[in-house]
């Protein structure tokens, strides 16, 4: 039987990984969270989808504030 370390991570991030690829990998990934919660949404009704939305709200406002990052560090000519 294989002993399990709880100090090993499953998933984890290279340390010398630069900052410019860390926030287009944010921001990739939370705009793929916002596109799949609309998605969801399209399927539920009432609470849930009200649920849903909000959430959505949440991970678009992450999405400004990424894409905010983004050009603070590298600005878009």
């Amino acid at each position: 039987m294989q002993s399990i370390h709880p100090t090993h991570a499953l998933f984890t991030v290279t340390p010398d990984t630069s900052t410019e690829t860390l926030l287009v990998n944010s921001y990739e990934s939370v705009c793929s969270v916002s596109t799949l919660l609309l998605d969801l949404a399209d399927d539920l009704t009432g609470k849930q989808r009200d649920v849903a939305l909000a959430i959505h709200q949440l991970s678009e406002l992450s999405v400004l504030l990424v894409g905010k990052a983004m050009d603070q560090h590298a600005p878009r000519c």
